[in-house]
């Protein structure tokens, strides 16, 4: 079982984490059993030192299974996604995601509500009168088929890892 403070350390003194170790980070937080402090002290430690790309990799991995997976595969035309890292303004996905579908490239995006001083995206474009952000995978799907692009809101059940860490 993984440690919580021996990951602090290794990342604190700039070593590499292993997927084990990554897949057992994302596996506590999901069961909630990291607290904010230590959870505070490992994400400053990753900031301070980085991730190579193995371990951005592995903790990518690690955080869209940490749930229910959705297939948006089309036959038609590749399907990606961009995600946020946070900040204020929801300025790139309402940009992003009808730009990339119209070069081809199917955009599917699932985006949250407001932390703390604003509203987040889902907040914005729910205050468009019919403007529907609680998208069924059938409806997921269909809307990459018609129009090439969806902004759905978060669910419980898929990456809650990703919701904790970007709460």
């Amino acid at each position: 079982m993984v440690n919580i403070l021996d990951l602090i350390v290794k990342k604190r003194d700039g070593e590499d984490l292993s997927r084990a170790e990554i897949e057992g980070f994302i596996d506590l937080v999901v069961r909630g059993e990291i607290p904010g402090y230590q959870l505070g002290a490992f994400l400053m430690a990753v900031y301070l030192c980085g991730l190579n790309d193995e371990e951005t990799l592995y903790l990518t991995e690690a955080i869209a299974r940490s749930g229910r997976m959705i297939d948006l595969t089309n036959p038609d035309f590749p399907v990606v996604d961009k995600h946020s890292t946070g900040g204020v303004g929801d300025k790139v996905s309402l940009i992003v995601a009808p730009l990339v579908s119209a070069c081809g490239v199917g955009v599917g995006l699932t985006a949250g509500r407001g932390l703390g001083h604003t509203g987040g995206t889902i907040d914005k474009l729910e205050a468009i009168e019919g403007f529907k952000t609680c998208l069924s995978e059938d409806e997921m799907r269909d809307a990459l088929q018609k129009v090439g692009c969806f902004i759905a809101s978060q669910s419980d059940d898929v990456a809650p890892a990703d919701r904790v860490l970007y709460s």
